[in-house]
C-alpha cells in the first residue's frame, strides 16, 4: 500500500522514547517515515494527533510503567473526542503486543522494532479502521531497506544504527527475544547515512547496536579484500568529510577483536572511550549468566585496549544480585572494578523477566541483600567517577559545542570521554570543536573556560 504525502495543515506528533540508545535512534526514524505524512514534532502529547510509546523491556517493571503512561494517555485521547492515535512500538511491544491491545482499547496499533518502517501504512489502515493493528514479526532487513535513505539530522551530533539483534542469549536478557537474530547493515548503506549526516552539519556520530562490535560486513567494491569488522568500518568512516568524531555502543567483550582494538590506536576520529559491559567479576556468576567470558579475559581486553589507547576512557554495566551470587562472588566484582578504574557505570539490582532462563534459576538473592550490594557497588563507582573527573582540571581539551546551557550566554558541549562540559562562550560555535581549559568538576560534569576569551584576558 503506498502513502500519499500529505498537503494539508501539519498534524501533531508525540514520541515518547524509553531507554537505550537504539530507541533514541528508532524514534529519529519513525520521524522521519511519518514527515511525509504532514506530522511534525510536538513536546506533549496533550492534543496530539499521534502518541508513539517507543518502549524498553530491560528494566525492572517496565511493562507496569507502560500501562500505567497509558491510562493517562487514554484520558487525553478521550477529552479529545476518542480524534487520537495511540501506538505502542519497541520492545514492549515485541513481547507483550496482544496483551497490550487486549488490556488497553485506547491503544490503535503496536509494532515490534523491526516493524516502525510500516508504520505510515498502519496509520492510515487505523484511519480508515481496516487492517492488520498488530505487528510484530521480524523483518530487520525489510526494515532497513524501507527507510528513507534521508535522515534530518537534529545537533551536531548523531545516532547511526550499524547492528540490530543479539545470538548471545544470556541468561538475564530479554533482547534476542525482542530484537531478533543479529543483523549487520550493509557498508554502502551506512556510508551514506554517514554522509547525509555530515552534509546537515553532523561532526560526531555514535555507531549503535545491541552488540555493536559483532558488525560485520563485505567492503565497498573499491576498496576490495576480506570481510570488514568494526575497526574497518570505524577508519572508513572517518574518511567522510566533516565528521571528526566516532563512538559505537554497546559491545560485548566477546567481539572486541584485535583489529577493533588496533583501530583505537590508529584512528584519531575514533574517541577515547570505551563502554564494554561486563555484567559480574566472578567467573561462577558469568558462567551462569551465558556471558562467554571471563573476568580474566576481559581484563585482557582492557589491557590491549589501554596500550593501543592510553588515554581511553571505560564504562561498564553491573548486574548485583544475580541468582546464587554468593558474597565472595561479589567481592569478586568489587575487586575487578578496584583493579579497572571506570570513569562511569552503570549498576542495577538483578530483576527477573518472564521467559528468560535466569528468571528459572534456583538460589534468588533477597532484596536486602541485593540493596546492600548495590549500595557499596555504587558508592565505589561514583568515588571512581569523581576521582576520574577530578583529573581532568587544568587540563585544556577538546570540546563538541552541542548546545547552549541553562544559564544567559553559557553553551554545553562533550569532552572526548564523554563528560558534559559547561562553558561561556558566544552561540555561533554550536557545532564546533573548541578548546575549552577545565576549572571544575562535580560528579556529573565539568566546567570549563573557552581557550580563546582565557588567552584574551
Amino acid at each position: 500500500m503506498s502513502v500519499q504525502t500529505s498537503q494539508n495543515t501539519p498534524k501533531r506528533l508525540f514520541i515518547k522514547t524509553y531507554g537505550c540508545q537504539m530507541n533514541v535512534y528508532d524514534s529519529e526514524r519513525m520521524r522521519d517515515v511519518l514527515r511525509p505524512l504532514g506530522y511534525q514534532p510536538v513536546d506533549t502529547a496533550e492534543n496530539a494527533d499521534l502518541v508513539v510509546l517507543n518502549t524498553c523491556h530491560i528494566r525492572e517493571k517496565a511493562t507496569e510503567k507502560v500501562y500505567s503512561e497509558l491510562g493517562q494517555i487514554k484520558k487525553m485521547k478521550e477529552a479529545a473526542g476518542g480524534k487520537m492515535t495511540v501506538a505502542v512500538a519497541g520492545c514492549v511491544a515485541q513481547a507483550e503486543g496482544a496483551e497490550i491491545m487486549r488490556r488497553q482499547p485506547a491503544v490503535d496499533l503496536v509494532l515490534g522494532p523491526q516493524a516502525y518502517h510500516k508504520l505510515p501504512e498502519m496509520v492510515a489502515r487505523a484511519s480508515r479502521a481496516v487492517g492488520e493493528r498488530l505487528e510484530t514479526e521480524f523483518e530487520t532487513l525489510e526494515k532497513f531497506d524501507a527507510l528513507p535513505k534521508a535522515r534530518e539530522a537534529d545537533g551536531p551530533s548523531a545516532f547511526l544504527s550499524v547492528q540490530e539483534g543479539c545470538d548471545k542469549f544470556c541468561t538475564f536478557c530479554v533482547v534476542p527475544y525482542t530484537r531478533g537474530a543479529e543483523l549487520s547493515r550493509p557498508v554502502d548503506a551506512i556510508v551514506a547515512e554517514a554522509r547525509s549526516l555530515a552534509s546537515q552539519g553532523v561532526r560526531e556520530i555514535t555507531l549503535l547496536g545491541q552488540n555493536v562490535n559483532a558488525w560485520h560486513g563485505a567492503p565497498p567494491e573499491i576498496e576490495g579484500g576480506n570481510e570488514w569488522s568494526l575497526g574497518q568500518l570505524a577508519r572508513h568512516l572517518s574518511k567522510i568529510g566533516g565528521i571528526e568524531r566516532i563512538r559505537y555502543t554497546t559491545s560485548h567483550p566477546r567481539d572486541m577483536d584485535d583489529d577493533l582494538i588496533a583501530a583505537h590506536g590508529d584512528t584519531p576520529e575514533l574517541m577515547p572511550f570505551l563502554h564494554l559491559p561486563v555484567q559480574s567479576g566472578s567467573n561462577r556468576i558469568l558462567k551462569a549468566m551465558n556471558r562467554d567470558h571471563t573476568a580474566e579475559s576481559y581484563l585482557d581486553s582492557l589491557r590491549r585496549i589501554r596500550e593501543a589507547r592510553p588515554d581511553i576512557a571505560l564504562a561498564s554495566d553491573f548486574i548485583v544480585g544475580f541468582p546464587g551470587e554468593s558474597d565472595q562472588d561479589f567481592e569478586d566484582t568489587m575487586n575487578l572494578v578496584r583493579e579497572v578504574g571506570y570513569a562511569i557505570a552503570y549498576s542495577f539490582k538483578y530483576s527477573p523477566r518472564p521467559g528468560t532462563p535466569a528468571a528459572d534459576m534456583f538460589g534468588h538473592v533477597p532484596e536486602e541483600v541485593k540493596d546492600e550490594r548495590l549500595q557499596r557497588l555504587q558508592a565505589l563507582l561514583r568515588e571512581q567517577q569523581g576521582e576520574f573527573n577530578a583529573s581532568k582540571i587544568g587540563e585544556t581539551i577538546p570540546v563538541l559545542v552541542t548546545g547552549k546551557g541553562r544559564n544567559p550566554g553559557q553553551m554545553h558541549g562533550r569532552s572526548p570521554w564523554m563528560q558534559a562540559i559547561h562553558f561561556d562562550a558566544p552561540d555561533h560555535l554550536i557545532g564546533q570543536i573548541v578548546d575549552v581549559k577545565v576549572v571544575g568538576a562535580t560528579l556529573n560534569s565539568l566546567t570549563g573556560e573557552y581557550a580563546t576569551a582565557v588567552e584574551a584576558a
